[in-house]
């Protein structure tokens, strides 16, 4: 089965997927590439405590400097962010970060490379990128708003739950890329019905449902962005906490579910300015839905495949608990399972890439799109998890944690509020990944405070620099700069307050569980 020919194009507005073109070079960029070696030599060459850890040596001062380094490159995006992950392969070992040798350094500091959660991750990027050959998600949009309904009011909310609901198992760039187009069709049929008045309110509203909801759908499933899968495999290599993918939706989803409702109220008070009646934009939706056709063979393979994994996933608890006894002795039998042990990454992994290879077998997966996968993020994710591990390993955390105690030692609740705010001050400037590489490791070491940073990081709805999504809304023409500071403004402090107050009532109860 050949997939079919992908003419689709990103809207206006997107970024560029090639090659960027090359930066002009200017002083603030040469600033950026000289700010982390210059902390890195700074915080290695410095006489300060970070040298005199008991039983550490000089190399919580290494570990620091190289975390420093990754830092500032991710934060200026000096280089590809990829790129700046690999730093722990080359500087750990060379700096004696883990006290192991050249090759005992060598060697810990690729094993995150190679984690479970890198290949749960390559999973869920083939299944989304599936969906995406075969317009999978698009079909799925489509009908849920027009279950919804197509009540400007309604159809403004089915925008919501539609985007927030193929932002759960795809990454949240592509789920705009795909969205925008849809919305701008259901805008011409708007504006048609208005007698060709252009909608100005009502399409920044639409517009901004897009940027947002793929932003907060991410939030509900491990694989749905980036950052919720270096915050599982944070907790599971650095605290011995593991999460499994039910457990992780029951902590995450209801938090998509309360803030969507938020996301409709604050964006119908820009989108009502416009005075529309009932409009026709069902007719858009039917135009829509018949210029697909039926399901193709293509796009019901993909949906068997996905309902298939999405099932072993949620009942990963109960089937792991059986297969896990006979696996590790049959392991221990071929000698091969010495301090080992099955975990939940382990099964959710390997149902991940048995879905991918059965999406390649099945010829549901085309190489070309498996070639148009974000293969960074991979080099993303085992750059983050390289770090944390340098981090512990090095002693770092062992400094860390005393110089926190007071802030460990405050209320919980104000540990939360500061987590949460300051996590969606700092994406807001930097990419959520790289924010929640920085928040996992600075932040007290206490499992709601941890999972409030990693919501928080996809939480920033100010600025176009804040996500991709933020950033592709602003082609459609519809979105100014200041109306999207001044409702995104009140939803981040929204979302603060929310984060703080959902961890504590309920999602920490559950994670710690």
């Amino acid at each position: 089965m050949q997939g079919p020919p992908d003419h689709a194009a990103a809207p206006p507005g997107a970024p560029h997927r090639g090659h960027p073109p090359p930066a002009r070079l200017s002083l603030l960029r040469c600033l950026g590439v000289a700010s982390g070696p210059a902390a890195a030599l700074a915080i290695a060459l410095v006489p300060s405590g970070l040298h005199a850890v008991p039983g550490y040596g000089h190399r919580p001062a290494y570990a620091a400097a190289v975390a420093a380094w990754m830092a500032l490159w991710w934060l200026f995006e000096v280089l590809p962010v990829a790129l700046t992950a690999c730093l722990p392969l080359v500087l750990f070992p060379l700096l004696g970060v883990f006290g192991r040798g050249l090759a005992g350094d060598a060697a810990r500091a690729a094993a995150p490379f190679v984690d479970a959660y890198i290949f749960l991750f390559l999973g869920g990027m083939a299944i989304g990128a599936a969906m995406e050959q075969w317009s999978l998600h698009r079909r799925v949009a489509l009908h849920i708003m027009r279950a919804v309904g197509t009540d400007p009011k309604r159809l403004l909310l089915g925008m919501l739950v539609a985007t927030s609901s193929i932002s759960l198992w795809i990454s949240n760039t592509a789920t705009a890329v795909m969205m925008v187009p849809i919305g701008l069709a259901l805008l011409a049929q708007l504006e048609s019905a208005a007698g060709g008045r252009r909608l100005t309110h009502y399409g920044t509203a639409i517009m901004l449902a897009v940027a947002y909801a793929s932003n907060v759908g991410g939030v509900g499933t491990k694989i749905g962005t980036g950052t919720n899968s270096i915050f599982c495999g944070f907790l599971a290599d650095k605290l011995g906490h593991d999460l499994g993918f039910l457990r992780y939706m029951a902590i995450a989803l209801p938090f998509v579910v309360l803030f969507v409702p938020l996301l409709w109220l604050a964006l119908w008070r820009v989108g009502k300015r416009d005075g529309l009646g009932p409009g026709r934009a069902r007719d858009a939706l039917d135009r829509e839905l018949a210029a697909m056709g039926p399901m193709s063979r293509g796009e019901k393979t993909v949906a068997a495949i996905f309902a298939a994994a999405s099932a072993l996933w949620i009942l990963g608890d109960p089937l792991r608990a059986a297969l896990a006894p006979p696996l590790q002795d049959a392991l221990r039998g071929m000698g091969a399972a010495a301090g080992f042990k099955v975990q939940g990454k382990h099964y959710e992994a390997t149902v991940a890439v048995l879905a991918a290879l059965g999406l390649l077998a099945l010829r549901a997966l085309s190489l070309a799109s498996v070639r148009r996968m974000p293969w960074g993020t991979l080099a993303l994710l085992g750059g983050s998890f390289a770090m944390a591990a340098g981090i512990e390993g090095g002693g770092l955390s062992a400094w860390m944690a005393a110089k926190l105690a007071v802030v460990a030692e405050a209320p919980l609740l104000a540990q939360l509020g500061l987590a949460s705010a300051g996590t969606i001050a700092l994406s807001a400037l930097a990419s959520n990944t790289a924010t929640v590489n920085v928040a996992l490791n600075v932040l007290p070491q206490d499992l709601g405070v941890l999972f409030a940073a990693t919501i928080a990081a996809s939480c920033d709805f100010m600025l176009p620099a804040g996500t991709p999504p933020n950033a592709i809304v602003f082609g459609s023409g519809y979105v100014r700069l200041p109306v999207m500071i001044r409702t995104g403004f009140l939803l981040n402090v929204a979302a603060a307050a929310l984060i703080t107050v959902y961890v504590y009532g309920y999602a920490r109860h559950l994670i710690g569980g």
